[in-house]
């Protein structure tokens, strides 16, 4: 079976969804010298830190948390466009099992009842097939056993990308979008908010828009990657 795999390595070379170098037969869609550099989200070890203070006033927060950091034409924003544009579905899986696996992770996430990965309007879904956030809730979910809940929260109006929009067209084209289903299943809840990436907030703020109405609910946030600065 070795040799096989060496063979097939030969004629369909794998390569680091980061950093693009040949993958060795050991190692799985990011090799081990990038998930030993890739700058880390370590925003949870510190108090009062950039992604904390980002939601201060907007979202009250138990936690923040991001396994990477965005940089522009950087190794996580080639991880990013393999997962949004280029169906690496289970990339978004390995990226929410690499954030459950640090002992901090765990121990910040032991109390929390359900993860909620922030939905695509159907319209989309149908377009792309799938949703990245909920594939990153996945990974996290089968690592650490939380229920994942993807049928309370839903996106009932269709928007643009924000990729190009400022920080006060971002909550205008987010304000409303998203209902929840059933409020009393999270009353009393500690819910897990997962996006892709955050920049400015701007959709995880309206979702909470939508969720404070469920009565004494516990928000903590986390996400694959944050626009901020390196720790």
């Amino acid at each position: 079976m070795a040799l096989i795999n060496d063979f097939l390595s030969l004629i369909y070379p794998r390569y680091c969804e980061a950093c693009e170098e040949n993958l060795f037969k050991h190692e799985d869609l990011l090799c081990n010298k990038c998930l030993l550099t890739l700058p880390k989200g370590r925003y949870h070890l510190q108090t009062h830190n950039e992604l904390e203070l980002l939601f201060a006033g907007r979202i009250p927060t138990i936690s923040v948390m991001s396994l990477f950091v965005y940089q522009k034409c950087g190794r996580v924003q080639k991880i990013l466009h393999a997962i949004k544009y280029q169906q690496q579905k289970e990339l978004a899986r390995f990226a929410g099992k690499l954030f459950a696996g640090e002992n901090e992770i765990k121990n910040t996430l032991s109390g929390v009842d359900f993860v909620l990965p922030i939905p695509l309007h159907k319209n989309k879904l149908k377009v792309r097939g799938y949703n990245q956030s909920q594939l990153f809730a996945e990974g996290i979910c089968n690592t650490l056993n939380i229920p994942i809940d993807t049928g309370s929260l839903s996106r009932v109006k269709e928007t643009s990308t924000q990729t190009k929009k400022r920080k006060y067209q971002r909550w205008e084209n987010v304000e409303g979008i998203f209902e929840v289903a059933n409020p009393t299943k999270l009353e009393g809840k500690h819910v897990l908010l997962v996006d892709d990436v955050i920049t400015t907030g701007a959709t995880l703020e309206a979702a909470w828009q939508a969720l404070k109405h469920c009565s004494d609910i516990k928000i903590s946030i986390a996400s694959i990657a944050f626009a901020g600065k390196l720790i």
